[in-house]
């Protein structure tokens, strides 16, 4: 066996499952998880229809740079979404969703026999950033978040030897599980440290397309077509249409940026056998050529996040994040509990599952950034969010 998967931890959901194994959820209230970030509003119908009318290619393999037609259309998306050019030809590939592309890109571009090989990524962080460097053969290293500024990540506390080292930089905006998003100087921090110490970025965007402000989130593409950097040098953007379009089980999505890297990336997936089908590519056609959909979905977001964000600020240290569908929430002092303790309590007495924020970091400096936060995912429907945040008031307000 691969001696490298020893040093895989639990991933959050299996720790969560073995947090709860001696609880007894309460009879008393039907059960409620704001546990899984699974989008659950209904996938648009169109989407369906798509998949469904194109089933007449499954006897022939895909390529596995895609068809012509998707890739345009994703190009297309870029420009609308981002006002930037991306050659559809050459800067864009279809990926089976955002989740096995992160994990494939590290194994692309990381180099193990190189001393010292590392990854950054930002602490809390998604977990595959860590399974993928681990199994790339690099060692990780965990920038902290900072509190003060809603939890954007603190680059300048990286070291000058780690960066040094480091081949790869993982960062989200959104962020997950914080919803934080970098602006334009923190990108350009970020570009003068990848020219510097030569790594590549891959910027996961799954979250773009939910967000609470008028103006949308900025993209990494964005920002370096802003900064002058036309080619997106040492730059691959993730994109996802799960939480756009609601569609996590179509699994789908694309990389765009570097076309050196994209060269590279391809290779790599041809051999990976990692084509997407052609019903699956029809369907995404459909889903990145649309934008109503998009919208409606981001009104459910904001009315939902609008109702229940107000009602758990009273009782706990939480508030609408830049974009995302989670709520970053303090555990109050008063309660004396730990976050996987109000967790397990908050099961025991009102059936509701939240995630321990620790169990989405890692101890950095002597300490863990996600300790006494606690995850919550609103992707049920506005009512059920509700009812979960009114117990959770309830379950507070009892404890102090």
């Amino acid at each position: 066996m691969n001696p490298l998967l020893s040093l895989l931890q639990p991933y959050p959901f299996e720790r969560l499952r073995q947090l709860f194994a001696g609880v007894t959820p309460s009879a008393a209230h039907r059960a409620i998880s704001l546990g899984i970030g699974e989008p659950r509003h209904a996938t648009p119908p169109f989407i369906q229809e798509a998949l469904a009318a194109n089933l007449s290619g499954l006897a022939s393999y895909p390529s596995t740079a895609g068809d012509p037609s998707l890739r345009e259309a994703c190009a297309g998306w870029m420009q609308r979404r981002y006002r930037i050019p991306v050659n559809p030809a050459t800067q864009v590939l279809p990926v089976n969703g955002s989740r096995e592309a992160l994990f494939a890109f590290a194994q692309t571009v990381v180099d193990p026999t190189r001393a010292g090989a590392t990854v950054v990524c930002p602490n809390p962080f998604y977990q595959i950033y860590e399974g993928a460097t681990l199994l790339a053969g690099a060692t990780p290293y965990y920038a902290p978040s900072d509190p003060a500024r809603n939890f954007a990540v603190d680059w300048d506390s990286v070291p000058e030897e780690v960066w040094q080292r480091t081949q790869l930089l993982f960062v989200c905006s959104p962020g997950n599980p914080t919803g934080a998003v970098m602006p334009l100087p923190e990108w350009e921090k970020l570009f003068a440290l990848s020219d510097r110490y030569g790594f590549v970025i891959a910027s996961d965007e799954c979250y773009s397309e939910i967000y609470f402000r008028d103006e949308p989130p900025l993209g990494g593409l964005e920002a370096a077509a802003k900064l002058g950097r036309s080619n997106y040098r040492n730059l691959i953007a993730f994109t996802s249409l799960s939480k756009r379009s609601n569609v996590p089980g179509l699994r789908s999505g694309f990389v765009a940026g570097d076309a050196a890297l994209i060269k590279a990336f391809l290779l790599y997936r041809t051999y990976h056998g990692s084509a997407m089908g052609p019903a699956v590519q029809a369907a995404s056609v459909a889903a990145w050529n649309d934008e109503v959909h998009v919208e409606e979905n981001r009104a459910l977001y904001r009315q939902k996040f609008a109702q229940v964000t107000p009602m758990l600020a009273e009782v706990m240290d939480v508030r609408l994040p830049d974009a995302g569908f989670y709520l970053w929430a303090k555990v109050p002092d008063a309660l004396g509990m730990s976050d996987a303790e109000f967790a397990q309590a908050l099961l025991a007495q009102y059936n509701v599952t939240v995630l321990p924020g620790s169990y989405l970091a890692r101890d950095s400096g002597g300490a863990n950034p996600g300790a006494q936060r606690v995850r919550m995912a609103l992707v049920a429907e506005t009512a059920e969010c509700a009812e979960a945040a009114s117990r959770i008031v309830q379950f507070i307000q009892s404890r102090t």
